[in-house]
């Protein structure tokens, strides 16, 4: 019986391939082995996903971070193909959820948020810079595997761009489309960051939401159960594996966070504005309560049930005990995220539509998800925004900034790789040729865009060292 989650429609390519599947592997699986194969998903090792790899090999990177959420996300979709009685017998394609969360970093750029708002500076006039818009494009152009024509030469010497990127499914491009939305081809100096896809891939998007849902109206955005799970999974691990993080290496306690939320009135605004965009009933006493239920554990690390009065939770003398416990014991740590992330995903919930099943809703418990966004939000605030971390910030974003500038300059494009600069020579546009340099720089890990701009800034550093 066919699954009615996923036509047949769902499994064609941008170029569709003279090879028959592997009557042992699903379509969905050979694009979960382009990803992994990929270099553009090893390069997530070098990416900052909190806290810079080089200060501790205990702080997570982009690629173990996207690890994480593909396991999280695994198990969403198995607890709802198990619940669900329709999921029963139409099960969520495990092999395509895991795909969609290892790739939903791919377009990260070195340096984390502040590299992306320092290239979306630099193509504002050009269709902008944004990780997600980014991601696709790897997926579906950037990535060197597959050509319309087949031949080697992603962009040909008539600068006809024939680059498919890892030529992958409709649906499997569809789990990672997060933001249904056109980024405007130019835009003013002070706009703020717009979360989409670029022009480019407008045709693409169009392609992608006729095959998934053609009877879908164009104005109501497209979001499929894959794509909602790996969004879900995503927030979890910020909200308990970044506060691990932070926790380790010292940023903040369990006492300290209670502390900031308690007595910070404008702080705890700041997060409870935050977390009312995804919970719009969410007063401040609901996020400080969530807040402080994350840490009511007794000695043995078992969570009691979630009390009405946050006024109660604890004593003093328990708050420091525990804080403590948390904070320097990795058993505790451990304890802790494993039980936040249990309790997260049992939360979780689908609300079938029979007439368009892949869009079925996925939601999570209205006070779970009060309290996901807390502390997604509150470790934001007092660790990201910490004056120790914006000035690593603040280097990325010049180190960014520099070294587009450079490259965009007249005879920048000199200083590309080889294959780069050929591209970037036979492509006719100038946005063309801006968004080649774009892709360059934002594939960049943190390290080797800190000697890039080494090479361009400082006189020590070697010209035989391959880029």
């Amino acid at each position: 019986m066919p699954n009615k989650l996923y036509s047949e429609n769902c499994q064609h390519r941008q170029l569709q391939s003279g090879k028959t599947d592997s009557a042992f592997r699903s379509p969905y699986r050979r694009d979960y082995a382009r990803l992994i194969h990929s270099p553009a998903f090893r390069r997530l090792q070098g990416k900052t996903q909190l806290y810079p790899g080089h200060e501790s090999d205990f702080f997570r990177n982009r690629l173990t971070h996207s690890l994480e959420v593909a396991q999280i996300a695994k198990s969403i979709a198995q607890k709802l193909n198990h619940d669900n009685e329709f999921l029963r017998t139409n099960p969520i394609d495990c092999d395509l959820v895991e795909f969609a969360a290892l790739a939903h970093d791919l377009g990260h750029p070195p340096f984390g948020h502040n590299g992306e708002h320092a290239l979306d500076d630099c193509m504002k006039r050009w269709g902008g810079f944004e990780g997600n818009a980014q991601t696709l494009r790897i997926l579906a152009v950037s990535e060197k595997k597959e050509t319309t024509d087949g031949g080697l030469d992603g962009v040909t010497l008539k600068g006809e761009d024939n680059r498919i990127g890892l030529n992958l499914t409709f649906r499997s491009l569809a789990a990672i489309l997060k933001y249904d939305n056109e980024i405007p081809v130019s835009r003013k100096n002070a706009d703020k960051l717009v979360k989409g896809y670029y022009c480019t891939e407008k045709p693409l998007v169009s392609q992608i939401r006729e095959v998934v849902a053609s009877d879908y109206p164009a104005h109501f955005p497209l979001k499929t159960v894959e794509c909602q799970i790996m969004d879900i999974a995503d927030d979890i691990a910020y909200s308990t594996y970044d506060l691990e993080d932070g926790l380790k290496g010292g940023f903040v306690n369990p006492l300290m966070l209670l502390s900031i939320a308690r007595t910070d009135t404008e702080l705890l605004q700041r997060v409870t504005d935050k977390v009312k965009k995804e919970c719009p009933d969410a007063k401040s006493e609901d996020v400080l309560k969530a807040i402080a239920y994350t840490f009511r554990r007794d000695i043995n690390g078992k969570t009691e049930q979630q009390p009405e009065d946050e006024q109660k939770i604890v004593s003093p003398l328990d708050e420091y005990i525990l804080s403590r416990l948390i904070a320097s014991n990795g058993y505790s740590r451990a304890a802790l995220t494993s039980s936040l992330v249990d309790s997260f995903i049992n939360s979780i919930s689908i609300s079938i539509d029979h007439d368009r099943p892949a869009l079925s809703k996925v939601t999570m418990d209205p006070r779970v998800k009060i309290q996901v966004e807390s502390l997604k939000h509150l470790n934001y605030e007092v660790t990201i925004m910490s004056p120790r971390l914006k000035l690593v910030e603040y280097r990325g974003y010049e180190i960014v900034k520099t070294i587009f500038r450079a490259l965009s300059e007249d005879d920048g494009y000199l200083l590309l790789p080889q294959d780069v600069r050929e591209s970037h020579q036979r492509l006719q546009k100038s946005a063309d040729k801006m968004r080649l340099i774009c892709d360059f720089v934002s594939g960049m890990t943190d390290r080797y865009a800190i000697e890039f701009f080494g090479r361009l800034k400082q006189g020590d550093q070697s010209i035989f060292k391959p880029f």
